[in-house]
């Protein structure tokens, strides 16, 4: 039984082999939002129309021409994920005897940054860099699902240099290339006994892309930002652990658009609005196909949904050094019940985030946030006959339990001198 049973999950290995993470994963599917301390004090709402400071490039490249002088923002976000599964009742009974994953969500760092420089009254030059794509889930090594997942990891590095102009006084423009680093590792058991060895699928590429973006300020209290990140190919190139030689598969990530607004209510309270679309699902099912061959050998039955993010945050000045902020939002992530699967047991969810700056002097201010996700519903996985994952004839059902916590800061600091303000102007008495 056990023989035959090892002989289909061989044969149907790229069924379960399905790219996606968790832990970290925080924009659907496994993207990363995690680029700006100050933006996800509300929510990234906003972060299109600079929200985020400089670190808003990487929804908007248009955001290098909002910062005078030579500037840098750097940040640090930890994500502590929560993630297990509970086996239902269906479950194919030799699996359910191996019992539960455990927290499979893995905490992880991920830093982003951006610089800008003025090189004249119009223009100017950025680079920022970013981890947009990533991270690791775990689950116990020996569990329910572990013929469809023992181990996912995923890397991404994206640098985006940009040429921004400003156009008008409420009209700037910026666009750029991105290149990006993709790297992949995906473990699953061959079997379904304790002592069942894994099967790996690992691979990596760099590819390139563009960014644009516009920026509008129709007058000093509103801002207007809409960006654009474009797909980027990747032919991953690696090795299938059944299949001898080199396989490659091609992979394309989801374009984004992000739509910011700002508008000032008062000299200290502004209003922020956002809005996100990602194109997941161009990803569809690409295929592992053997080097030697030039044939398919396996697949990646990712088959995800567009993603959708809505938020909306305030912010206050307290004082001149001291900012204030919150912000909401609700996302529709790209996996749901028809797609969800023991890798990625991601679904639609909230967002609550708070926020803080502290402006020690003209050149440096301190950012610090703190977000707590939490998933909007009770989510399924059934691995069932029909569905493009289940390898026979390992039935697995459960319910997912999934949350995280996120904390952020931030620095940011003028290389530059400040020009000093103008001195003013003598008082003329005639006696």
């Amino acid at each position: 039984m056990v023989t035959r049973i090892r002989g289909a999950l061989l044969a149907g290995i790229a069924l379960g082999m399905t790219v996606g993470t968790i832990g970290g994963a925080m924009a659907g599917a496994f993207g990363l939002r995690e680029q700006s301390a100050e933006a996800q004090g509300l929510a990234f709402a906003g972060a299109a129309a600079g929200s985020g400071g400089l670190s808003s490039m990487f929804w908007n490249p248009a955001v290098v021409t909002m910062k005078p002088g030579w500037n840098s923002d750097f940040n640090a976000t930890v994500v502590v994920p929560h993630a297990e599964f509970t086996t239902l009742p269906g479950t194919f009974a030799p699996l359910r005897t191996l019992g539960e994953s455990g927290d499979i969500g893995q905490a992880a760092v991920m830093p982003a940054t951006a610089t800008n420089y003025q090189l004249g009254d119009r223009l100017f030059i950025g680079l920022s860099g970013a981890a947009p794509f990533g991270l690791v889930t775990k689950p116990n090594q020996v569990w329910a699902g572990q013929t469809y997942s023992r181990s996912s990891r995923i890397l991404s590095l994206n640098f985006n240099p940009v040429i921004g102009y400003r156009v008008t006084d409420w009209l700037s423009v910026a666009a750029g290339p991105t290149i990006e680093f993709f790297k992949l590792k995906l473990r699953q058991a061959t079997g379904i006994t304790p002592t069942a060895p894994s099967v790996l699928l690992k691979g990596e590429d760099w590819g390139v892309g563009f960014t644009a973006g516009v920026l509008i300020q129709p007058n000093a209290a509103t801002t207007i930002g809409v960006g654009y990140r474009s797909s980027i190919h990747h032919e991953l190139d690696g090795l299938l652990s059944v299949v001898p030689g080199r396989v490659r598969a091609n992979l394309n990530t989801p374009e984004k658009v992000s739509v910011g607004l700002t508008q000032a209510i008062t000299p200290d309270f502004r209003l922020n609005f956002g809005f996100e679309w990602d194109n997941w699902s161009r990803l569809g099912t690409p295929a592992i196909v053997s080097t030697a061959l030039n044939l398919p050998v396996a697949a990646l039955p990712l088959n995800y949904k567009d993603g959708f993010y809505y938020s909306v945050g305030g912010e206050y000045d307290v004082n001149p050094q001291w900012t204030v902020r919150a912000g909401f939002a609700y996302e529709i992530s790209p996996i749901d019940n028809s797609n969800r699967s023991t890798r990625l047991p991601d679904g639609d969810r909230y967002w609550g985030s708070i926020g803080a700056s502290y402006r020690y002097s003209e050149k440096i201010q301190f950012d610090v946030a703190y977000s707590h996700l939490f998933a909007a519903g009770r989510n399924r996985i059934a691995l069932v006959p029909g569905e493009p994952l289940f390898t026979p004839p390992l039935t697995y059902l459960a319910t997912t339990d999934v949350s995280a916590d996120i904390v952020s800061v931030g620095l940011k600091y003028r290389w530059d001198n400040p020009p000093a303000p103008l001195a003013p102007a003598p008082i003329i008495r005639k006696y």
